[in-house]
């Protein structure tokens, strides 16, 4: 029977008093499954992704990860609970423009608290940048930026794969290599939330959560899984 990893209870998160971007959401993710959010713009996607990644908190309600109670966590434990548990991937790569590849992977060790040179290499190597890992963003595709965020995301070994949007700005052939790595991690074990608003990315998802006005208007277990 599947463990339960990411639980969500009645989770609301209002801005101001017209913006309620998330209504009474109940979520249980099982460990190592892959669940696909999916949903108009502005239907709560990245709102509950962030909330579950420790990016921000509910106005109301209780999210649990690991069998940790997040609500009770302070800002400062929760950002080293996201450091030890969740790997962040953005549509947008957030790397440091000064930096090559191998310095942004090992940023993510600074905070950690632990710099391996070799590791960085490896995670580097991992994601098919062996040959890139002096290069700077600028002097990066699309899809090679995306990589490193991926090598970034997982240098710390999280059990947890957050991705909002991962292939969003990348044209077919990257967003196919990001794919592959995706599904590779979340084979070994990895439990994966994707956002996307690409058909063929969600149908290879086990389960599809479809969002609505910060609702889930359909939750269902993917049969016909690519």
């Amino acid at each position: 029977m599947a463990t339960t990893q990411i639980e969500l209870n009645s989770v609301s998160k209002c801005y101001d008093s017209n913006t309620r971007a998330l209504n009474n959401i109940d979520l249980n993710i099982s460990r190592g499954q892959w669940a696909t959010i999916t949903g108009p713009s502005g239907s709560g996607k990245t709102t509950l992704l962030n909330l579950i990644g420790c990016l921000d908190k509910p106005t109301s309600g209780a999210i649990n990860i690991n069998e940790s109670k997040l609500n009770s966590m302070n800002q400062k434990e929760l950002t080293q609970f996201r450091r030890e548990n969740i790997g962040l991937i953005f549509q947008q790569y957030h790397l440091i423009s000064y930096l090559t590849a191998l310095e942004n992977v090992m940023v993510a060790q600074y905070f950690f608290g632990m710099v391996d040179k070799d590791a960085a290499i490896k995670a580097l190597e991992n994601v098919g940048l062996c040959h890139r890992l002096t290069h700077r963003p600028s002097q990066l595709s699309g899809g090679e930026q995306q990589r490193v965020c991926i090598a970034r995301a997982l240098i710390n070994k999280p059990n947890i794969i957050l991705a909002d949007e991962p292939t969003g700005n990348l044209d077919s052939k990257n967003g196919q290599t990001v794919m592959s790595i995706l599904k590779e991690l979340n084979d070994l074990g990895h439990t994966l939330v994707l956002i996307t608003h690409n058909n063929e990315i969600a149908n290879q998802a086990g389960r599809i959560i479809e969002m609505i006005d910060g609702e889930i208007l359909n939750d269902s277990t993917n049969t016909n899984r690519n």
